[in-house]
């Protein structure tokens, strides 16, 4: 034993003189690269997962690859061993991302990318001309959209939990992530937008069986997602493009809910009107597979979770108590994200967090330091005289008028709004809805509408909302060129205005323009 602890006493000395010649003289630093390899070694064993699904896949190439969820899912499939390779439009935050991840994004279409992959998936925004896609067709590879392929990986996890509703998925998403990570349940996420403390990445690769996704309803992709728990926030009319309307989105929501697992959970907001319709046609079914649901409200004592001694400060930012009904304490949160839909989303947070053990104390800390995602309320600039500039991804009526509100609570001088109308579709079937959507907005400036994925029959334009709004005495004005936006902008601000970007589309770009 004796000699066994001077061999090690004379190892470890000899270590420490190496290190110290290593750091004086700068040698090649091969003390450094083992401890990093070291590292990789144990964060690959941490973030990898055995798709028993994929077991003979070895490369998948990815078309549309630099999208919110797509980017995500790439990594997963990159540190899983996977070989992945992947085309998109154009450059960007996410397609640099992937490059740092050792996947090599091509830019544009290229069919030859796809001749010795196991499988192709795209993205629904592609055109079924995509050369890439029909390349796949043609040799008989497998090819799946992105929904269908992301609900095949959600089956090697046991407690999948999906944050659905029409508006507040990407915040609440992120609460609830940080809630679990905090909480250390150490839980995989996919969320529609960055966050700060995902390391600004829209994706976290964790080491359990819980993996929280944000769950959209357009062309009906959440009902390609097994869950163990569904949290539905709101449902309102939006993506009539595909929905013929507020009953055909109910109708999908009620499919989305009877898609949970026996003995899962649902959580649902109590002041919803469309929830509660929804939720009173599927209970029978629910309670068949022994679903619990938990619902949560801003004050309706009868909700498991509900706000209490609500105040809001002159920041905007809300205050509220919710009481624990098993042990009758109250709990004291304190936001700061401004505005009462944030109040909504985090009641959905806690609710969730809740029905998965996790202490009402523990969650605390981490909703007063959420800052939010990006893009939704983020603080881009300070011009000086506390002129500031925000910009957020609001792109439908409720959204906008919810957004204003919160701007509208932080007491500005003026609020000067710059919205984009996104896809025509939603601006002509909700143009009464926008029309009325600005009152709390002193300035609405429109470009012309983001086209996204459609394209203009020329029965709708900017001009039509900006007669709808002026109608409606709202001041507001058509400029078509962001440069000219930015100088208009510049002429009418002054001294504590609020100078707003909203949409889906590229106005974001303006709020860094100033």
């Amino acid at each position: 034993m004796l000699r066994l602890y001077n061999f090690l006493l004379y190892f470890s000395s000899v270590f420490a003189i190496f290190d110290m010649i290593r750091q004086k003289y700068l040698l090649i630093d091969y003390y450094s690269i083992f401890l990093y390899n070291v590292k990789i070694k144990k964060d690959v064993k941490k973030m990898s997962k055995t798709f028993k699904n994929l077991s003979n896949v070895k490369k998948i190439h990815m078309i549309g690859i630099g999208g919110v969820s797509m980017s995500g899912i790439a990594v997963v499939l990159k540190k899983a061993g996977f070989e992945v390779t992947g085309s998109d439009r154009s450059y960007g935050d996410m397609t640099d991302m992937l490059e740092k991840n050792g996947i090599h994004v091509f830019i544009g279409s290229n069919a030859d990318l796809v001749r010795d992959a196991d499988i192709v998936v795209y993205t629904s925004a592609i055109s079924q001309h995509d050369s890439e896609y029909v390349k796949a067709k043609a040799l008989g590879i497998p090819t799946m959209e992105r929904a269908k392929f992301l609900g095949m990986l959600l089956k090697n996890y046991e407690i999948p939990i999906c944050i659905a509703g029409t508006h507040g998925k990407t915040t609440t998403t992120s609460m609830t992530s940080l809630i679990f990570i905090d909480a250390g349940y150490d839980p995989n996420v996919q969320v529609g937008g960055k966050h700060k403390k995902l390391d600004n990445l829209n994706y976290r690769i964790g080491n359990s069986e819980y993996f929280i996704l944000e769950a959209c309803e357009y062309v009906d992709s959440f009902l390609n997602f097994p869950h163990h728990t569904a949290t539905i926030l709101n449902i309102d009319e939006d993506h009539l493009d595909y929905f013929s309307g507020i009953e055909e989105i109910k109708e999908s929501f009620k499919k989305f809910i009877l898609n949970i697992k026996k003995n899962g959970y649902l959580i649902m907001n109590k002041d919803d009107i469309n929830s509660m319709d929804v939720l009173e046609h599927v209970k029978d079914e629910l309670k068949e597979k022994n679903v619990t649901v938990y619902t949560f409200s801003l004050s309706d004592p009868t909700a498991n979770i509900y706000a209490k001694n609500m105040s809001c400060n002159i920041k905007g930012f809300y205050s509220f108590d919710v009481t624990d009904n098993a042990t009758g304490k109250t709990y004291s949160y304190y936001l700061t994200v401004p505005g009462i839909h944030n109040v909504y989303d985090a009641l959905a947070a806690i609710t969730t967090a809740h029905a998965h053990g996790i202490e009402f104390e523990k969650m605390k800390k981490t909703l007063n330091e959420f800052c939010g995602a990006k893009r939704r309320f983020e603080l881009k600039d300070n011009l000086g005289n506390n002129i500031l500039v925000y910009d957020d991804y609001s792109h439908h009526p409720t959204e906008v008028k919810a957004t204003l509100a919160a701007a509208k609570q932080k007491h500005p001088n003026k609020i000067i709004a710059i919205f984009q109308p996104h896809t025509f579709s939603r601006t002509k079937e909700l143009l009464d809805d926008f029309a009325s959507a600005f009152y709390d907005a002193d300035v609405v400036i429109i470009p012309d509408i983001y086209p996204a994925r459609e394209i203009d029959d020329g029965s709708i334009s900017s001009c039509d909302l900006i007669d709808k709004l002026k109608a409606n005495k709202v001041n507001a004005i058509y400029i078509k060129d962001f440069n000219e936006i930015v100088k208009y902008v510049k002429s009418i601000m002054e001294p504590n205005d609020i100078v707003l970007t909203l949409g889906a589309g590229d106005v974001t770009k303006i709020s860094e323009m100033f």
